[in-house]
């Protein structure tokens, strides 16, 4: 489970990485612009702090995999970041409409991709602490 934790902390990286191309990427400076100024700042702040907790979640899987996988409170972490991304999956799929990928070729692969990785991740962290 080492080397699956190693794995899932490169990939946390990249994905905390790849938040900081979202107000490019969802031109938020059009779509966000109708918001108070309140609201507009509260995405940007939010998703600067959920890239910098999945950015620690990945810094603590590269450095402390040993730890997650072998000891009581180790385990205990995993669960509960397993359960956390088990519920990151659930919203996947029921948090958001389809009609946000549904019929549009990269957004469904990007949806597949995604799906496959919250479950991935979810199984590992669970797995950790089960076994």
């Amino acid at each position: 489970m080492e080397l699956h934790l190693k794995i899932i902390g490169v990939l946390l990286l990249i994905l905390a990485l790849l938040h900081f191309s979202f107000p490019k990427y969802f031109n938020w400076k059009q779509e966000l612009s109708l918001l108070s100024v309140m609201n507009r700042q509260m995405m940007y702040v939010h998703t600067f702090f959920i890239a910098f907790v999945v950015f620690l979640i990945g810094v603590l899987c590269l450095t402390s995999s040993t730890e997650l996988s072998n000891t009581t409170l180790g385990k205990r972490i995993s669960l509960c970041l397993g359960i956390f991304w088990l519920v990151r999956l659930y919203v996947q799929f029921f948090g958001y409409s389809s009609k946000i990928w549904k019929g549009k070729s990269f957004e469904t692969v990007i949806h597949i991709l995604f799906s496959i990785f919250w479950t991935y991740l979810s199984t590992v962290f669970v797995l950790i602490y089960l076994v």
